[in-house]
């Protein structure tokens, strides 16, 4: 959650700015540049942080991205939510600038199928409906999940955003991804 807004609320006003801009609109495109910058920043200096790289790398990703999102901007399926696109083409990044740098993290197996999500996504295949999947998980699970893997908070940062504890928060985020991993393997979507 960014300042007391709600993901779904700011994926909207991203949405909105995106469809705006798309028609035209300058000052409605740099005001989504400036919103979506706030949380890619957020992201990728705990990407940065997971893949082993210096954090001064964090604002040349978040450049890079914002570049990104502008050149593939007419690959954003406007039926889609916005937040699981711009994340993927940041995730990609940082993938790409570990692999340049060959950087050889260890990616934690609950970020594998991300991972792969992403890619299908960016190619602007066959895309995982992910507000679909969370409306079936539990709604702690589902919180946490948002707040720790789609908006990049730190475990310590979501468990103030959403009153509980650290381990609280680790435990429904793992709890979460594997009810997540399971719908996937049953095919039940």
């Amino acid at each position: 959650m960014n300042g007391g807004v709600t993901l779904s609320e700011q994926e909207c006003a991203w949405s909105s700015l995106m469809q705006r801009a798309m028609s035209g609109d300058e000052v409605a495109y740099r005001h989504f540049l400036e919103s979506v910058s706030h949380s890619l920043r957020r992201m990728v200096r705990r990407g940065c942080v997971q893949h082993g790289l210096p954090l001064d790398s964090a604002e040349d990703l978040v450049q890079e991205t914002l570049l990104s999102l502008h050149l593939k901007r007419g690959s954003w399926d406007k039926s889609r939510p916005i937040g699981p696109w711009i994340y993927a083409i940041a995730r990609n990044k940082l993938i790409d600038v570990a692999r340049r740098r060959r950087i050889h993290a260890p990616i934690p197996l609950e970020e594998i199928g991300e991972i792969q999500g992403s890619e299908d996504a960016d190619a602007g295949a066959s895309r995982l409906d992910i507000e679909r999947l969370l409306k079936r998980v539990k709604p702690v699970q589902r919180q946490a999940i948002i707040t720790v893997w789609l908006e990049g908070a730190s475990a310590r940062e979501a468990a103030g955003i959403l009153g509980t504890t650290e381990g609280a928060v680790r435990v429904a985020l793992h709890r979460g991804l594997k009810s997540l991993s399971d719908l996937l393997r049953s095919d039940s979507l």
